[in-house]
Order: C-alpha cells, then structure tokens, then sequence
C-alpha cells in the first residue's frame, strides 16, 4: 500500500516489506515473521507444497523470504522430484508498487537458484507468485490455506475520498472511522479454506474499539476462530520504530475452541520467541510466566461483537462474574448516564477566553481538560461561543454580536465538513448543545489517563469534548467518584480499553459502559461514606478497600 512521502512514519506501520524510506515503510524483523509462521502453522513438516500462502502486501520481502525458505524445506521433506512448476500456485503475494514486485521477484528468483532451481523455471515461478495489485479491489480468485502479513495502517484521513468509498463498497466491515487494515482482515478471512489460518502483525484496537465491531461480528458470527492473540505494544518487532501498537493475531476458519492470550514485554526477543512458540504448542493448560512474556490458555472466547476484554483467565472470570451481579454503570434505574461533551470542528473559533466575544447568552461557560488536571475542579475561564439555546440553532439575525462573530471567522468555520454537508446551519458545532445538562452536576474524566481522575464540576459549566462526564439522579455523586477512583474499576476499563504506550488507558464512553457497579441502595451506608471520603481525599487505596466491600469482595483477581 502506497503511503505518500512526508506521512509520519511514528503513526503508520505500512507494509511487511523493507521499502524506501520515503514511502514511510518499515522492516518486520526476520524472527517476528519467523514466529508467525510457527504460530499460524506454516511449518515444513507439513507438505507446504500443497498449501497455498497469501501475502497481501508484500513490500520488498520480508515475509515471502522466511516463506520461501519453509517452502523450499518442506519441498525437499515431501516432494523433491517433484517438478519446480508444481509450486506455481503455493505462493500469491501482492503489492500496489511495481517497484516493489520487480524487488521481491528478483529476491526470489535469486534464493531459489541457489537451492539448484533453473533459472527460467525460477523466473516463472517469482512472476507467478508476486504480481502487482491491490488486495482489497483486486479479485484473487481461489482461497488460500494460509494468509500471513503485516497490513498497512493507515488513517482514514490520508486516503483520497474516491478511494476510501471503493474500499468501503467492497469491504463491509471497513465503517465508521476504520483504518484500512480493517479491511485487510476482512478479505483474507473471506479467502481462508476450511481449517485455514489468517496470522497478521498489525494494531490490536480492532478489538476494542468500536470502528472493529463489525469485524469482531463477523469473527464471531461467520464460522471463525480466535486461536492467539500475543500482544507486543512495547516490543521492537520493526527495525523502524512505529507507534502502532501491534499484536500477533491468529485467526482460523473452524469452530472456536482454546485461545491463546499472551503479552510480550520490551525483553522479548528471538530466544524468548522460540520459547513461547514451544509453550503455544504444547496443550497443557499450564500459564506461561516469564519477565519478557506471560500467556495463559483460555477454554473459550467471547462470543459478541462486544469490545472484547483482555486478561488472564482468572481476570475474565472475575469480569463475567461482576456483569452477572451488577448491572452496568449506565443505568437507567439510577438515572445514571455516560456523555461526552460538545464538538465543535474549530476550536479555535468556538473556544475562547473572551467572554465578550458574542452576547452573554450566547456564551457559555465551557469545562476543559485543564480545568481538572489538578483532581479538583479549577476552571481556567474558557467559553463556548454558543449557537444553540433550547428550542434548537439559533436564528443569526437575532443574535447581531453572535453573528458578526462568525461572520469574521467564516473562513474557518466554513471548512468543516458539517458546513459544507448543511450550508442552511454553517454555523452550526458538530454536536448540539444541550441546555439542562449545563447546571446538572456531573463527574469529569479525561480520556487518556494511567489513573482514573474523576473530578466533580458542581455545575454551572458544559463539558468540551475532551472530557467524558457522568451525571446520576440517585448517585451521591462523590461517593459514585470514590467508585471510579478505585483499582475495581480501573481493573474493568484495563481490560475493555484501548492502551496507549506506556500502559495509558482510554475512559471513554464506550468503556466506561461496560464497567458494571452496584445500586447505590444495595451499599451500606457507612461504605458509601467512605468512598465519598476517598474521593475528596484522592487516596486511591482507600477508594479501592471501600469500592471491594461495595462488590462483596475480598481482593481482585
């Protein structure tokens, strides 16, 4: 996949392959690849003659290399008077630059001659395998035993607008805000033969945002397995360093039996592969526990297309356990709901410190993510300069200040995308205001966080989007914020969440309506005063010791 010179190689893991710089691709370290075939079962062993690989963006070589040389293992194990012809179909790699394919062909060309192939049928045989093409249009018209890779990752925003619908038209699953390689799962799912193996390097979000719902349902829906999944954020799988965080997944097409779920560490390296490799095969249900790498084996795997938690069996236990007990902490008989604030598309118009910027109505006291950095609610004086009242957008006509206001900052305002697709509200913010919510008293958080922080604003401000709120009829809510600061919830968004680098977690919306709590009149009184105390006090222990008791429970898994 082509990725234009200038694009921050640090937000795009392009490719399997060792491209040219300017394309921001990277390397994939040989024993990565190497740990990926063992994984998926691409071993010589097995008659590999007869199987058939897909590799869907192959760059310069980096997997089809390592394949090759199981290839031509598995040639001499199985058939080697066979002739070299008949390995025509056992490869299929691709890639959108013929620069690309001419190198991969001349690579294999070159291996396959030293291991005495001729040279015309080595010529035919790189031709047959590597082609020029782009796999998520492009028909490939036979399934394959195996798909292995490294997809591209790339942000929605750098794809021209005519190619991304293509892309969307022909992979369903690829809606809302997905990256590409969304889509590469979905196709080389769509090719996997009975018993087949699908095993990418690639960013795990899939599994827990919510742009991966619909290739989660169709994993869990469509006859598919999930057999590994090793998670290697923090691990130097590139020879480049990529802020992708990546994980191995292996997918099959067979009924859900086992899974393995694994967590590497920066140590991981070759040895510490080889080891898990061997620990993977072996069926015994014992965990695996070492400094690079942890692993358990689970009996089973979620059967939604739910985000899916992560943990160690006896953590998915304890979650499931705690959804049959209490129902989540968006509840309607509590009157509770999770919300995130307003959007604007342009900050830098909507949000000011000026409160004379439009007439004093029309400027409404806005809640920033520095308003509660601090763990108590300070507010640094920002504005939104409001378009809305009650009954909907308001007419500018009657608003002289508000829309002499816009008007010097149309430029702006107007190269949003909700401008252009509403021309009749230009002026409009992406998300409507609404009015009640201002004075309700609420709890703030702020998305990326390595601690919950929940902070109680009193009312009287309206959250900016990059603060997720809670607002609750029957919950004190200091005591519901004593909660949300304990290690029982933050252990519940860990195993939901997107995890930024450095184990940074996400509390949004999303997330957090998954945590499930007790009602708030099922926890003695005395435990909610202690939580109400821990919260004004900041004392995560505290918090933590209060919110067990809350559960009815001794201590977390």
């Amino acid at each position: 996949m082509l990725i234009e010179p200038g694009e921050d190689v640090a937000d795009t893991a392009h490719g399997s392959g060792v491209g040219l710089v300017e394309y921001g691709e990277v390397f994939t370290r040989r024993w990565i690849v190497e740990l990926i075939l063992d994984l998926c079962g691409y071993v010589p062993d097995t008659d590999l003659t007869t199987k058939r690989l897909i590799e869907p963006a192959a760059g310069s070589g980096a997997f089809l290399l390592p394949v090759l040389d199981r290839l031509l293992e598995a040639r001499e194990k199985h058939g080697p008077d066979e002739p070299w012809d008949a390995l025509a179909d056992a490869v299929h790699a691709m890639d959108l630059q013929p620069g690309h394919v001419r190198t991969c062909r001349k690579l294999l060309v070159e291996r396959l001659i030293e291991a005495a192939c001729p040279e015309e049928a080595a010529e035919r045989l790189a031709a047959a395998w590597v082609r020029t093409g782009d796999f998520l249009l492009d028909g490939i018209d036979r399934g394959a035993d195996f798909v292995v890779g490294n997809p591209p990752y790339i942000r929605i925003e750098d794809l021209a607008s005519d190619l991304l619908a293509a892309y969307r038209r022909s992979c369903t699953t690829m809606g809302g805000r997905a990256d590409i390689y969304i889509g590469f799962y979905e196709r080389g799912l769509d090719l996997l033969r009975e018993g087949g193996s699908l095993a990418f390097i690639c960013a795990d979000r899939w599994m827990r945002n919510q742009y991966g719902r619909r290739l989660r349902e169709k994993i869990v829906k469509g006859g598919f397995a999930v057999d590994t999944c090793l998670v290697m954020h923090d691990v130097a799988a590139f020879e480049n360093e990529v802020a992708a965080y990546p994980a191995i997944t292996v997918l099959s097409r067979r009924p859900q039996a086992d899974v393995i779920v694994a967590e590497a560490t920066e140590a991981f390296d070759d040895v510490a592969a080889a080891e898990f490799t061997a620990w993977s095969l072996d069926r015994q249900d014992r965990p695996l526990h070492r400094a690079n790498v942890s692993g358990s084996r689970l009996p089973h795997w979620h059967r939604t297309g739910d985000s899916w938690p992560e943990g160690s069996p006896e953590t998915l236990a304890w979650l499931e356990e705690i959804q049959d007990r209490f129902p989540p902490l968006e509840d309607r008989a509590a009157g509770t709901r999770v919300g995130i604030g307003v959007a604007t598309g342009a900050d830098a118009v909507y949000v000011t410190q000026d409160a004379y910027a439009a007439e004093p109505e029309r400027m409404l006291p806005l809640a920033m993510s520095a308003d509660v950095k601090s763990g108590t609610y300070r507010w640094t004086g920002h504005y939104l300069v409001n378009p809305w009242d009650e009954d909907g957008l308001v007419d500018l006509e009657e608003w002289p200040k508000l829309s002499a206001y816009f008007g010097q900052n149309a430029t702006a305002v107007l190269r949003r995308s909700i401008s252009r697709r509403s021309p009749h509200s230009w002026y409009r913010t992406i998300d409507k205001v609404t009015a009640s919510l201002t004075d309700k008293p609420k709890l703030l958080l702020e998305d990326m966080k390595k601690r919950p922080n929940p902070v109680l604003e009193p009312g009287g401000r309206y959250p900016h989007h990059n603060l997720y709120y809670l607002t609750s009829e029957e919950w004190d809510l200091e005591a519901l914020g004593g909660l949300l600061l304990s290690d029982v919830i933050e252990r519940q968004i860990a195993a939901y969440c997107v995890k930024m680098r450095g184990r940074t977690l996400r509390f949004q919306a999303q997330y957090l309506r998954r945590v499930h709590v007790p009602r708030p009149e099922n926890i003695e009184e005395g435990v909610l005063d202690e939580l109400v105390t821990a919260f004004r006090e900041r004392d995560r222990d505290a918090a933590t010791a209060a919110a067990l008791r809350a559960y009815g429970m001794d201590a977390l898994p």
